[in-house]
């Protein structure tokens, strides 16, 4: 990709919708006809850009096509303005445009329940509403065969009447774009498989999305190509800030075009030395630790603005502010996991370890506690479950990665996703429970004890709104 496909074109902002499968945006006189490279789009937090290394937004690609049988696309829940996912603000738009009936009102997977009923507005409204509330897509899989464990009750608010031998449960769609730095696909990893490269892993999920989602027969293998390479040359991330201006200027380095230009193997830069056997995976001498994490605004430590100063602040924050991790299943909360015993010096990056991406390097599903029956609010189902060798009982809001391993010790754990465009995309979780980025920092300031100071929130908040 060239330096001028990297541009963003100017500072107009262009609105892409999908309409039958295909994008249709407002041209400018004088340009191409097809797509640009590049184009932005306007948040709260200021502006977010996207480029494709294709060269333009190929409207033919399968992407944007219906490849099923209920009128959706890939585009239907991957949005250019959003980040390439999706917001609740968005699809109330679409609900009043559409009374309800656009492709993503539908009742296989974007409704409360399955059979809901859909047959007038206000019964769309009530039926869709976790959708419409939390951008909530619901996932419904079956406790798989041979499991370590039993669902033994469910408080379902929807009174769905499932089966206790399966769950629903109510998740984010995570963005197509930056899927470069993937190290696991799906919040539960489901569509990973051990010893398969990414690429594979995006395929098998784009014949799932097609079969589930959008009610159609496998897509054929060329089109499967075409819609893996378009989402792995999508590139998002915050370009300007509200505040800060440029989040290029002055030698900052944030912005589209830095993420696009970003090396990565599976494993690079893994604290827990973790590298797996796999294609992508870095070679041995490759791997260099560096909790320093985020290299991008560390120019404008010395900023005259007060705004760029607390961008920068916050990525030092981020990197190296000190705090206990302790009692995280999946890193260090059981004889299985591979670290014993709290980590006294904790940082963000720990977690958080891909340069200048900020997701794990390495699959490494973690429970946190977001899943937790003490977060619970009444718009989720809460489930019990019973540990089929020792009588244990827990309960959760979604059983996690556990529904896709059968495993006990996997309850509650989910991938962390890719932390670029997150200004554009709220709410966060795979629940869609913080609601905005301060209430992400609130919620890891409680659950890891950091105490951080009124400054170091904002300057936190300063750092992940212009990612």
């Amino acid at each position: 990709m060239t330096p001028a496909t990297r541009c963003i074109f100017g500072a107009a902002v262009v609105t892409i919708v999908t309409l039958g499968g295909t994008i249709v945006t407002a041209r400018r006189a004088g340009t191409r006809d097809t797509l640009p490279a590049a184009l932005t789009f306007s948040n709260a937090a200021g502006v977010a850009g996207t480029l494709t290394e294709g060269g333009s937004f190929d409207e033919s690609n399968p992407f944007f096509a219906e490849l099923g049988t209920n009128g959706r696309t890939c585009g239907t829940c991957h949005r250019p303005a959003q980040a390439w996912s999706i917001t609740p603000g968005e699809i109330a738009a679409r609900f009043d445009r559409s009374a309800g009936l656009d492709p993503i009102f539908r009742t296989n997977d974007g409704s409360n329940c399955e059979k809901a009923d859909v047959s007038t507005l206000e019964s769309r409204r009530r039926s869709f509403s976790a959708l419409l509330g939390k951008g909530l897509i619901r996932v419904a899989l079956d406790v798989p065969s041979g499991a370590e464990f039993e669902i033994i009750g469910v408080d379902d608010p929807y009174r769905c009447g499932s089966r206790l031998t399966s769950a629903s449960m109510y998740r984010r769609p995570l963005p197509t774009a930056n899927l470069s730095f993937l190290s696991a696909v799906m919040w539960d990893g489901r569509a990973s498989r051990p010893g398969h490269a990414i690429k594979d892993d995006l395929i098998a999920q784009a014949i799932d999305a097609t079969e589930q989602h959008a009610k159609g027969e496998p897509p054929s293998r060329p089109q499967l190509r075409q819609i893996v390479d378009f989402e792995l040359g999508l590139v998002a991330a915050q370009v300007q800030d509200r505040a800060a201006g440029s989040l290029t200027a002055a030698g900052a380095r944030g912005g589209t075009s830095t993420i696009a230009r970003q090396p990565f193997c599976i494993g690079i830069n893994d604290p827990l030395g973790m590298r797996p056997a796999m294609p992508g995976a870095c070679l041995a001498t490759s791997i260099k630790l560096d909790p320093v994490v985020f290299t991008l605004f560390r120019a404008w430590l010395d900023a005259a603005s007060p705004e760029r100063q607390a961008i920068a602040r916050g990525e030092v924050v981020f990197n190296t502010r000190h705090f206990v991790i302790d009692n995280v299943p999946g890193l260090n909360g059981g004889p299985q996991d591979p670290v014993s015993g709290p980590i006294t010096t904790g940082t963000c990056t720990v977690c958080h370890d891909t340069p200048n991406a900020g997701n794990h390097s390495v699959a490494m599903a973690l429970n946190i506690g977001i899943a937790d029956p003490s977060r619970r609010t009444p718009d989720m189902p809460l489930y019990t479950l019973r540990n089929n060798a020792t009588g244990e009982v827990v309960q959760t809001m979604d059983p996690g990665r556990a529904m896709v391993t059968g495993r006990w010790r996997d309850i509650g754990k989910f991938k962390g996703p890719i932390l670029r465009g997150l200004a554009a995309r709220p709410p966060y979780f795979h629940d869609g429970s913080g609601t905005t980025l301060a209430d992400v920092i609130a919620f890891y300031d409680k659950r890891f004890r950091i105490q951080l100071t009124d400054r170091e929130k904002a300057d936190l908040l300063a750092f992940l709104s212009a990612l």
